[in-house]
């Protein structure tokens, strides 16, 4: 696998907020533009249709009663602080978890605007098969949080492998 460039802490901090941007950007669009809960096709297995999320991911606890609200927030405030002193002291020469991290925090962010602002987080893209099988909804924040979480796990396999 090819080296990554070193990403120096400023340009982390810069995809994290580009990031924050795009996400909150995208989730005003689609508030903004889209009818709650009717599809927009896009492509054969895409489409743009608005929803709130009130729990954690998969509507996990979504109709709790409110008190998901503050527990969640408070995850998200714990976990991006904590994994951004992780990023901060993480070595330079470990470029994929530098970036892991940073996703994982863009999109912990992201989520945490949403649900301070509104009680609940917007979802908006639509991943299914054949309008039979669909994907839970999400966002741009979810998805910096999964491409995050799978570099984080490459990085650590590498690592092992080369530990061996």
């Amino acid at each position: 696998m090819p080296k990554l460039k070193q990403p120096a802490t400023p340009w982390l901090l810069g995809i994290i907020v580009l990031l924050l941007i795009a996400d909150q950007a995208t989730k005003w669009l689609a508030t903004h533009y889209l009818v709650y809960g009717q599809a927009v096709p896009v492509l054969p297995f895409l489409n743009w249709t608005l929803l709130h999320n009130s729990g954690a991911a998969f509507s996990f606890l979504s109709d709790a009663g409110g008190w998901q609200r503050w527990f969640f927030t408070a995850v998200s405030v714990v976990v991006s602080s904590i994994f951004f002193v992780w990023m901060l002291r993480t070595p330079l020469t470990e470029a994929i978890m530098r970036y892991s991290l940073a996703l994982i925090i863009a999109g912990a962010i992201g989520n945490l605007v949403d649900r301070v602002r509104f009680g609940y987080v917007v979802d908006f893209i639509s991943v299914h098969w054949q309008q039979a099988y669909f994907f839970p909804a999400f966002n741009i924040a979810d998805s910096a949080i999964t491409v995050g979480a799978i570099l984080m796990i490459i990085d650590i396999m590498l690592q092992k492998e080369t530990e061996k």
